[in-house]
């Protein structure tokens, strides 16, 4: 389908224009989490559910505590897991930028429903239904409808919200709908209106 070529181009090619800029920030935040936590590891690596339910590695800055990281609870508001770095890393959605990787690597695109763990799949395929799996026609992505929409949930009965702005976007797919969501998601962190 001309629209995945034409998004798959604009993914590797927004990710080489901002490479310089990614690698600054990377050696930033990883210099700043080994002073706050020197035995900790920078970056989280976690099973997700891509594409066509493919299970893939996810990459992200290390934001929670990891003695204190199970990976079966949503984040609270005011999580005491997360570090204070952490924080501010959520904040401005910097810890998600190790998933620049999982975009070369064909995992992930920039914008796209965001990706779950394998048991929250299972869970919420069996309390909403097969329709949840439509999420994965697409690749999953750094941000998205719901993300610009929505922001983070804390609870599966929010989360029928955020699914229902996720199948908006897979029944709709568009460039131009991909062209709102990037723009949208600059006035999102500017504002940081649903981050925490």
């Amino acid at each position: 389908m001309k629209y995945f070529f034409i998004k798959r181009y604009l993914d590797i090619l927004f990710t080489f224009v901002v490479f310089p800029l990614l690698i600054l920030i990377s050696l930033a935040v990883f210099l700043i989490l080994k002073i706050e936590s020197p035995y900790e590891k920078t970056i989280f690596k976690q099973k997700r559910i891509g594409r066509k339910s493919k299970i893939f590695i996810i990459y992200k800055f290390r934001t929670m505590k990891s003695s204190n990281n199970p990976t079966n609870n949503f984040t609270d508001i005011n999580d005491n897991r997360v570090t204070r770095f952490g924080s501010f890393l959520r904040i401005f959605r910097l810890d998600e930028v190790p998933q620049f990787i999982n975009i070369l690597k064909g995992d992930m695109s920039l914008i796209g429903p965001r990706p779950e763990q394998p048991h929250y799949v299972d869970l919420l395929v069996k309390k909403y239904g097969e329709s949840f799996n439509d999420r994965h026609k697409v690749l999953p992505g750094i941000t998205g409808l719901a993300q610009v929409n929505h922001g983070y949930v804390s609870d599966f009965d929010d989360y029928i919200n955020k699914i229902n702005y996720d199948l908006d976007y897979v029944n709709n797919i568009s460039i131009f709908i991909d062209i709102k969501i990037f723009f949208k998601t600059f006035f999102v962190l500017i504002y940081n209106k649903g981050a925490r």
